[in-house]
This record gives structure tokens, C-alpha cells and sequence, in this order.
């Protein structure tokens, strides 16, 4: 199989891929085509359909499994492939393990290191809500292994958002060891829940887009409402430690322009926040190196959208 992630400009391909978005466009010419977004467990790509009337054209749906034939391009500094000949796949034609994107690292492991930061945490209320989630609730744990971290930005596969707060949690550690006046409980704990509400904001792969409960509410609040049910089954959760957890939560996006209802107005928030964007910037750097876009003449891959920047890897 010839994955995305190896796909160069100039490739021809014949190849069976996952359909996960398709959209029907004009251009200002007034002519017809399709829009694609072809998946498979490396990456994704953009393609287009240029003659959608085509005989060589089957018929399809969006989540289909389809052969493609097509030429692989640059457009704006990213691949594309045009697409001359489709078909949809019959069962048994592919395997379905090869067209999620997976977390390179063993999910049971980080799961297990997750929970050994839980030890960590001295303050028996914090303590007890952390085992709420990721020890009792296995439906929970569940969806939190199988999630993605972000539709598309960074962290967008199948373990994506066990690994970003595992990332994040590892970070806030190590500022603890750091900076003594912070508080290690507070801060761990928001670390491992400051993104937990992912697992609502985003569907299930192989689809991984947004929900109607992510687009009206988003991912913040519907973290601070699983801690607030949770908390309410534990006695005597002191009332102030509850808010400090809440406002690291409602703020570890640092700033209001970039969806946070408050920003930060305590250490262990602010600290949070930079561990949160750390580790979404490196992982985003990362995944756009290992993109497979080739780079020009002097080394450089192009002008990245998610970073504002011409990127380049060292040597």
C-alpha cells in the first residue's frame, strides 16, 4: 500500500483510501467538481474530481472506502491529487485498521503513566475525582483512548488525546520541579482534565468532526460540566478548590481571542496554559515536517498556515 504520508508531487496513484469528506463546488467559471478529503492511518490529503460526469466516475458516498486512480500535485504549497478514475470498494477489499490515523506510542502504556500521575496527587478530593474519571468511569476511559486531540490541527488520530495531555501533564510536572510555588495537586489534576471534554466535541472516527454539542458549546465548558457532575458525587469537595480547578480549565487557552472565557488569573492556570501550547505548537511543527511536502530548492517546506510561518527542518 502506498500511504498518504509518502505521497510526493509528480506521484501516480492507484490506491484504495478512506472518503472522509466530500463537497460538491462550482468554480467561478460556473463549472461543476468535488471536493475531497482522502484518509488513510498516515495522514490525509485534499483531492479534487475535476470531471465529476466522467465514466470513469463511480458512484460514492462520504465514509466509503474508494480505489482512486490520479496524479499527485502542489497547490499553495500542499499536495493535492486529482482524481481521473473512482470506484467504490466492496467489502473485503481493504482493511479498515490501515485507514485510521493511530498514535505511533502503545495506548496502554500511556494509560498506565497517566494513572501513575494520579499517585502523585497528595489531595484526597483531587484524588478522588482524577479516579472518577480515568479508573471507574469505563465508558469514560473508553472514548478518552479513542479520541483525538483536534480535528485537524495537532494530535488528530486515534489516541491523539491521551497523548496530548499525557504531553501536557509531563510539562506541568517538570515546571512543579521548577517552580516549588506552584501547586503540584491543582495543577496535575487540571493538566489531566484540561482537555476532557473533547471526548464530547469530537465524533468518533472515522468521521473525527465536530458534534452539535462541540459547535453550540465547545470543549472547555463541556470539561468544566463532566468535572462539576463528577464532583457533585463526592462529599465535601471543598468549594474553593473546585473554582481554582474550573478557572485553570476555563482559562488554559490563555487568551480570550483564542476561546478561553477568562484568562489567566492564577499561577497554576497560567502555567497550564504554556504546558497546553507547548506541546499543541511542537506536535503541530512535527506533524507538518513529516507531512511529505517536498521542500524547494533551499530546504524550505513552504508558508504553514497553523504556524504563520515558512517552515524548514534542520539539517
Amino acid at each position: 500500500m502506498r500511504y498518504i504520508r509518502e505521497l510526493k508531487e509528480g506521484h501516480n496513484v492507484r490506491e484504495v483510501y478512506l472518503c472522509r469528506r466530500r463537497q460538491f463546488l462550482t468554480t467561478k467559471n460556473g463549472k461543476n467538481y468535488e471536493s475531497l478529503t482522502l484518509q488513510d492511518r498516515t495522514g490525509s490529503i485534499d483531492a479534487k474530481i475535476w470531471e465529476p460526469d466522467s465514466a470513469g466516475i463511480g458512484e460514492f458516498e462520504e465514509l466509503d472506502y474508494i480505489f482512486v486512480s490520479g496524479d499527485v500535485t502542489s497547490f499553495q504549497g500542499h499536495l493535492q491529487m486529482n482524481i481521473k478514475q473512482l470506484r467504490r470498494c466492496r467489502e473485503g477489499d481493504y482493511d479498515p485498521s490501515q485507514y485510521l490515523p493511530t498514535t505511533e506510542k502503545n495506548i496502554d502504556e500511556m494509560m498506565e503513566t497517566l494513572r501513575k500521575y494520579i499517585d502523585k496527587v497528595s489531595s484526597e478530593p483531587l484524588h478522588r475525582l482524577l479516579t472518577a474519571f480515568f479508573v471507574e468511569d469505563e465508558d469514560f476511559v473508553s472514548d478518552f483512548r479513542f479520541s483525538s486531540a483536534a480535528k485537524s490541527v495537532h494530535h488528530g488520530f486515534v489516541g491523539g488525546l491521551l497523548e496530548h495531555t499525557l504531553g501536557v501533564t509531563g510539562l506541568c510536572f517538570f515546571y512543579c520541579k521548577m517552580y516549588p510555588v506552584l501547586n503540584k495537586d491543582l495543577l496535575l489534576t487540571a493538566a489531566m482534565l484540561h482537555d476532557i471534554g473533547k471526548v464530547r466535541e469530537l465524533s468518533r472516527f472515522p468521521r473525527n468532526d465536530y458534534t452539535d454539542e462541540g459547535q453550540f458549546i465547545g470543549h472547555i465548558i463541556i470539561g468544566v460540566s463532566m468535572i462539576d457532575e463528577k464532583i457533585r458525587e463526592i462529599p465535601d469537595f471543598p468549594e474553593m478548590l473546585a473554582m481554582e480547578l474550573r478557572h485553570c480549565i476555563l482559562a488554559h487557552h490563555g487568551e480570550l481571542e483564542f476561546g478561553s472565557p477568562k484568562k489567566p488569573a492564577l499561577i497554576e492556570a497560567a502555567a497550564l496554559h504554556l504546558a497546553d501550547n507547548t506541546d499543541a505548537k511542537l506536535e503541530t511543527f512535527k506533524e507538518a515536517l513529516a507531512s511529505g511536502n517536498a521542500p524547494d530548492s533551499d530546504g524550505w517546506l513552504g508558508y504553514q498556515p497553523l504556524l504563520e510561518s515558512n517552515i524548514r527542518k534542520t539539517v
